[in-house]
């Protein structure tokens, strides 16, 4: 274990002088918001100098950074770039999701048990629209989440909205067990993959989720106000989106026909873009966070992480504070309880 943390230490050493991290600070609240590369920084900066150009901005430059921005998604994904849209946060592509899965009256919707509130409101709004019940998960006696959530699922389950991987301490849900589940019984499947992707490994063919939506500024690295959804085939060519935007039409690449309304949408899950999606300041930022992602490959990421957070478990052992089993948790997320509460002072002392 040592020898390994100490070439983990190492290579993260050569990685920090990548971000915009001063000396004598030690930075580990990924979780909340990423800290900034510098790769970022610059991309930032050059485009806001760009924009200070609009005459010099062609048609086809308001589209061609989004697509390769939706390119990069889809690689880190596993998905096609037909199944990627563009859009400015969880609760957005929560709420599109919402829009779209079909709820009926007495039926039921699977939560987690103290889950953020972006995967919480739209789902309350729609039971209570549609005359359906929530479902709230909890562990009890030593079960996971993904055994409490599979006992919670049944006939009357019309959809599942499930994390990969829990906010407050790190909890894996085996969202493959939960996926196959849930299509058994005829229900759809919504993951907010925000606290996750980009730091632990996930196979979407395998989990087949009916929309998959996922901040861009936590483990992607990316800016805060854009981030992505996944749409299953299913959806690309029925779903209802949230807005009616000029950009998502078919032919809105071509400005002289733009009063020839159409009643057709862009290619693939772009239907579900928000407006204003060519976001020309942060998309070239995102795109140098998901270019890094990529280069340093998801699988790598979560051993690197997951060696630091063993050594971290171990300690916490050691020092009278009890952590979640390693099988129960996700490499790069840990939480820790003591019986006695967390000592007041600890948080300012880190």
């Amino acid at each position: 274990m040592t020898q390994g943390l100490t070439a983990v230490t190492n290579r993260i050493e050569k990685a920090k002088d990548l971000f915009e991290i001063p000396e004598g600070v030690t930075y580990l609240n990924c979780a909340n918001m990423a800290p900034q590369l510098r790769s970022i920084t610059k991309a930032g900066i050059n485009a806001v100098r760009t924009k200070a150009t609009p005459w010099k901005l062609s048609a086809p430059e308001w589209f061609s950074g989004a697509e390769e921005l939706r390119d990069l998604a889809a690689r880190l994904l596993g998905s096609d770039i037909e199944g990627i849209a563009l859009v400015p946060g969880a609760s957005y592509g929560i709420a599109t999701a919402a829009a779209n899965v079909p709820l009926s009256r007495g039926q039921t919707i699977v939560l987690l048990h103290q889950e953020f509130p972006s995967n919480v409101y739209a789902w309350r709004e729609l039971a209570k629209k549609k005359g359906g019940r929530i479902v709230t998960v909890q562990r009890t006696n030593g079960m996971g989440y993904t055994e409490a959530v599979q006992q919670a699922i049944n006939r009357d389950t019309a959809i599942v909205a499930l994390p990969q991987s829990h906010w407050t301490d790190g909890s894996r849900i085996d969202l493959e067990r939960i996926g196959a589940l849930a299509r058994s019984v005829g229900a759809t499947l919504v993951v907010d993959a925000s606290q996750s992707l980009g730091a632990c490994s996930l196979n979407l063919s395998r989990v087949q989720p009916d929309f998959l939506v996922t901040v861009g500024y936590k483990w992607l690295l990316g800016p805060y106000g854009l981030g992505y959804l996944y749409a299953a085939p299913k959806w690309r060519h029925s779903g209802t989106p949230l807005e009616q935007s000029w950009l998502t039409r078919a032919g809105s690449e071509d400005f002289t026909r733009l009063v020839e309304y159409r009643d057709e949408y862009r290619q693939g899950a772009r239907r579900f873009d928000a407006g204003e999606f060519p976001q020309f300041v942060l998309v070239p930022m995102a795109i140098a966070a998901l270019q890094q992602i990529l280069s340093w490959d998801v699988p790598r990421v979560e051993q690197a992480l997951s060696t630091l957070t063993e050594r971290v478990a171990e300690l916490a052992a050691e020092n009278g504070y009890s952590v979640l089993p390693r099988s129960e948790r996700c490499g790069h997320m840990i939480g820790m309880r003591h019986a006695a509460g967390i000592p007041a002072k600890l948080a300012t002392s880190l």
